[in-house]
């Protein structure tokens, strides 16, 4: 366990569910984990006891789905024959638009006959991908990273290669939804979850808070162990996306310290402040990093990325790392810290405003 991990409080110690296990962690709460075929290799997902629907029977709501591949299929159908106790899958809630979290959500809703509940941005965002539109298919991101000084061909071929990348972890998402969005109260079985949005990770993140219980769903927006990522993407390419996921950090503010807040990766903890915190301490030390390197010569996203992440990445990762490195730079492009140009090949650079 690193310094950081340290400061916060895992109250369910070194406990990991295996795929298809469902874990109770408190009357009517059960923690599930699926799997990933990334080199952050699992999801954890929420299954909350519910009475929804006109018949108001006994059943679950499920937060979040898991990517749809074959390891996670298999992972639900464990949990449908051993671990719903027989009540049926009654509603499907996603915190946002990635595979991860939307991937397997019209599969679970036909087989289930349940609703999809999301936010409004992330589901236009997650149909859009799922249909692989220009502008937010895998091969649109080409020019903007060549844009952004990313001239490695090989790289580049394999960046390429990556156009049907959403659609193959996300084939479908349902036709229609129920909106969740900023100060709802989402009544799940006898609790209120109250919904809290966030932006810069994704469109229009969502996250669920209950008082009753103390608790907190973050999906992808406090993270224990990883700063989630906050790219600016082609079809976005004059976004301020680090801004809007800092902004959004204060909206835990008047959450106790010692909610317990359920993750999408890692493992439940307590110490949200502190958390919070260390993620702004994290992205403070980024942003100070990519304007030592831009001061007295300019600097293109593909050259801050070795600078920021200091560690062979693959094709996958590089695109999120070229991402981030932009969402950092263009942080200090809006506050006036650097300056932006475009040299006569189309390449755009950043220095320090002397």
């Amino acid at each position: 366990m690193n310094h950081l991990e340290s400061q916060l409080h895992y109250p369910f110690g070194d406990t990991i569910p295996a795929t298809g296990e469902v874990h109770q962690l408190a009357p009517g709460l059960a923690w599930l984990r699926m799997p990933l075929p990334f080199a952050l290799d699992h999801i954890n997902l929420w299954l909350l006891e519910d009475r929804f629907g006109e018949k108001e029977e006994a059943g679950w709501s499920v937060v979040d789905c898991g990517a749809s591949t074959d390891a996670t299929k298999a992972g639900w159908e464990q949990v449908f024959a051993q671990g719903l106790q027989g009540k049926p899958l009654q509603r499907v809630l996603v915190t946002h638009c990635h595979p991860d979290h939307v991937g397997l959500s019209d599969w679970l809703c036909r087989r289930w006959r349940a609703p999809l509940w999301m936010s409004a941005a992330d589901f236009g965002f997650a149909r859009m991908m799922a249909a692989a539109l220009p502008g937010v298919d895998g091969t649109s991101a080409l020019p903007h990273f060549e844009r952004h000084g990313l001239s490695d061909p090989d790289m580049l071929e394999k960046m390429g290669s990556r156009r049907n990348y959403y659609p193959s972890l996300v084939p479908a998402v349902p036709a229609a939804y129920t909106r969740m969005q900023d100060g709802d109260a989402v009544t799940i079985g006898q609790h209120a979850w109250r919904v809290i949005t966030g932006f810069g990770h994704a469109p229009e993140h969502v996250s669920l808070y209950c008082a009753d219980l103390n608790m907190l769903i973050s999906g992808d927006m406090v993270l224990p162990r990883i700063s989630t990522n906050v790219s600016v993407f082609a079809v976005e390419p004059e976004a301020n996306p680090l801004a809007l996921y800092l902004d959004s950090l204060s909206r835990y503010a008047d959450l106790p310290d010692d909610v317990l807040v359920l993750p999408s990766h890692g493992k439940p903890f307590r110490g949200l402040h502190t958390r919070i915190q260390q993620l702004r301490d994290h992205h403070d030390a980024r942003l100070a990093e990519v304007v030592a390197a831009c001061t007295g010569q300019w600097r293109t996203a593909a050259e801050i990325v070795p600078i920021m992440f200091r560690r062979p990445l693959d094709a996958h990762q590089l695109s999120f790392a070229l991402g981030e490195a932009l969402a950092h730079l263009h942080k200090l492009w809006r506050e006036g810290i650097v300056r932006r140009a475009t040299d006569g090949g189309g390449i755009i650079r950043f220095m320090v405003i002397p």
